[in-house]
């Protein structure tokens, strides 16, 4: 597997990458083990405030709610989260201001419009999500965090091939060789053992975390990622609408009147104001899912009036999900992406992350990559103090033998 010319090589790659890289890879991984569990510790912080008492009345529809929230004095709507369960309240997340900060989002009870409160923790994971995405630098996505964290993405497959070929036991066959630390050794040993066999325990999820995490920092990695995956570019066919009609608890039953804020037809071209208007999105939507989805997002364009639409058939922790484009102006759908229609291709490209987080696996592989990532500082650990070593033991080997004296 390896001969003793090229391992020193590998050995001084190894160490120079980790040196260079372990407290990034510490940083990074922990902060994706704090987000391993996001959606479940914030449904259990806000569960005061994201359940209400079912009402004999309907519930409003999303202009309605909007209307109500900019009443009150909020700012533009970004997106509303709207459940097929009554007694779930509505989430409303908000534009960025001017000054690129993004205001809190808020609950709001789907009868009467009331504000229930701002979610607990949202800024904390907002905060944890931008250190383990671009390490907390200016401009974000569009910053130099993203190409940075690419790199070191890079770095970190070198090590675990480096690390794969400079470990490989004299009898590969054994299990126990590969698997099972030596807790009879001591002090360099030992450390030796936990890196080898814990980084062994999770090489192929560090594998598939950085495959996948590449793709949020390299265009030409997710060209050549849907390039080899995915089918013809088409992948979002257009259908048209079943046709106007009643709304999930929404007492709309014709098409909604042309507001303040719908998009005016001007010479042949729209001109689209602040807010679109939702509530024909809303019918359009629930007349093709009819009682198919638990949970919807509609997410309001920055220009034009395509609205997108993300439907979660099951618990929307799963990642399973179906999009649509549709019109606010006319109700029509211009394009759907149903889940359960893609090819296999497809289906691990809209699940990228999923797989990023483990959770393609449900719960047990979130645990399994949170594991993982706790690990993290330990190869960090103990790789420096393996380094250390090395340099003390050959700054002994290269002492002078005249300049020993008697019992030394």
């Amino acid at each position: 597997m390896r001969s003793p010319s090229i391992k020193p090589i590998l050995l001084q790659l190894h160490s120079i990458a980790g040196l260079a890289l372990a407290l990034f890879l510490s940083v990074i991984a922990l902060s994706g083990a704090v987000l391993s569990f996001e959606d479940e510790i914030q449904a259990a912080l806000n569960a005061d405030r994201s359940h209400v008492a079912v009402a004999a009345t309907p519930r409003l529809s999303p202009d309605e709610l909007i209307a109500r929230l900019q009443a009150a004095g909020f700012g533009k709507v970004a997106s509303v989260t709207l459940a097929r369960d009554p007694s779930a309240a509505v989430p409303i997340r908000f534009a960025r201001s001017d000054d690129a900060s993004r205001p809190s989002s808020v609950y709001v009870d789907p009868y009467d419009g009331r504000v229930l409160g701002h979610p607990v923790g949202e800024e904390f994971f907002a905060t944890v999500r931008k250190l383990h995405r671009w390490l907390l630098l200016p401009g974000d996505a569009k910053g130099w965090g993203r190409p940075i964290g690419g790199s070191i993405a890079i770095g970190l497959i070198a090590m675990l091939i480096t690390g794969l070929v400079l470990r490989w036991p004299h009898r590969p066959g054994s299990v126990k060789v590969w698997l099972k630390p030596n807790w009879r050794l001591r002090g360099r040993g030992l450390h030796r053992s936990l890196h080898a066999v814990l980084g062994t325990w999770a090489m192929l999820i560090y594998l598939v975390m950085v495959l996948t995490g590449l793709w949020w920092s390299f265009d030409w990695y997710k060209d050549g990622a849907a390039w080899l995956l995915s089918r013809a570019p088409a992948a979002a066919e257009p259908m048209p609408a079943k046709g106007q009609g009643k709304g999930l608890g929404n007492p709309t039953e014709t098409q909604a009147p042309r507001g303040p804020g719908m998009a005016a037809e001007s010479g042949g071209k729209r001109e689209t104001s602040a807010t679109l208007p939702l509530d024909r999105v809303w019918s359009s939507f629930v007349q093709q899912q009819g009682e198919r989805f638990v949970t919807a997002r509609l997410t309001l364009p920055a220009g034009g009036s395509l609205v997108r639409v993300r439907s979660w058939t099951t618990d929307a922790t799963d990642g399973v999900r179906d999009e649509f484009r549709i019109d606010a102006v006319s109700g029509k759908i211009v394009s759907a992406e149903l889940y359960a229609a893609k090819p296999l291709g497809d289906r691990i490209l809209a699940r990228v992350l999923d797989i990023h987080r483990g959770n393609i696996l449900g719960w047990p592989g979130r645990l399994a990559f949170m594991l993982a990532a706790l690990l993290m500082p330990l190869f960090a650990v103990t790789g420096v103090l393996l380094y250390l070593s090395r340099r003390r033991h050959k700054r002994m080997a290269q002492r002078p033998v005249g300049g020993l004296v008697a019992g030394e």
